[in-house]
């Protein structure tokens, strides 16, 4: 049975969340961690760059930690969505669509990013399978092929040379003006990377490998894989209900140790971060959940000693 009197609300249930799970179950916390299932790797076949677990899929990924989790009876998992949150450091009350409600001292927001609707046709039809928004989980893959980058302006300059690293067989596609200067335009000739600002019509694919990339001026570029510049939304508007401070690109500002601007409550993973690697999501939830353990501990400690004078 779930304890009425909870250390810890872990507000979702991927490599963040799940991670910081594991650690305060091990400190001996009672946690609940209330995940909605609907991550946003949903759509990738495979999980790379997480140590002893490359390659595997998120799915998998997700049935394994919560097996290991279960090894630590003091931790509950609840499949909910969380529609509000009141309270202060010390006593939260939360509030789930499905009518459920938790009280706990902490709260730990791991709700993640979410894409916005894909408006390039066809780019649904390849988002996971062979067009992906991150190298460092799937440019090995597409080592040494054709590869077409959407983005533009700075974070072009930016993307462009980081994906040369797993292939030179780079054309861009800014899908309407470039926002370049002339500088980044003849930077980007001389490393010998066409680029075209006609809008995209569709991309052309079969069973979810892209095949070309058609513009609206007639052009058809070939080619084995896409990196794009997704727009993205926070997992949840709850941080933003409860006072956080949230920074210019839409994550959660925190310190050093996942702390937000409202006492008691932390975030770790994607939700308070550019970098989106399932390893650092998870690298942020371990962290978070250390402090959380400490300063519950820290604050018992304190209690017990005002007890303890208290009766001299």
């Amino acid at each position: 049975m779930i304890n009425e009197h909870l250390d810890v609300v872990i507000i979702g249930g991927g490599p963040a969340g799940l991670n910081a799970a594991l650690i305060l179950g091990r400190a001996r916390k009672n946690v609940v961690v209330i995940d909605e299932g609907r991550p946003r790797n949903a759509v990738t076949r495979k999980t790379h760059g997480f140590l002893t677990r490359d390659g595997i899929s998120p799915s998998e990924f997700r049935e394994i930690a919560k097996k290991e989790i279960s090894a630590y009876p003091s931790v509950f998992f609840v499949a909910d969505t969380v529609v509000s949150v009141a309270g202060t450091d010390g006593h939260f009350q939360i509030t789930t669509a499905l009518g459920n409600t938790f009280t706990c001292k902490k709260l730990l927001l791991a709700i993640g990013m979410r894409d916005l609707p894909l408006d390039i046709p066809g780019l649904t039809d390849v988002y996971g399978k062979s067009a992906f928004v991150c190298p460092y989980c799937d440019g090995w893959e597409l080592r040494d092929e054709p590869l077409v980058i959407i983005n533009k302006g700075e974070g072009l300059m930016h993307f462009a040379p980081v994906i040369s690293g797993w292939t030179n067989r780079l054309t861009v596609c800014t899908n309407g003006p470039d926002g370049l200067t002339e500088d980044q335009r003849e930077e980007l000739q001389l490393h010998q990377v066409p680029i075209f600002d006609s809008p995209i019509q569709y991309i052309d694919s079969k069973d979810g490998i892209v095949r070309q990339v058609v513009l609206e001026d007639g052009t058809k570029i070939p080619c084995r894989g896409i990196f794009f510049k997704p727009d993205l939304a926070i997992g949840s508007d709850l941080p933003q209900a409860i006072g956080c401070n949230v920074g210019e690109f839409g994550t959660v500002e925190i310190d050093s140790f996942g702390k937000t601007s409202i006492p008691g409550v932390y975030s770790a993973g994607d939700a308070a971060s550019r970098m989106h690697q399932a390893i650092a999501a998870a690298s942020m939830g371990s962290l978070a959940a250390a402090v959380i353990n400490n300063e519950l501990n820290l604050e018992a400690w304190r209690k017990t000693d005002e007890q303890e004078w208290m009766k001299r």
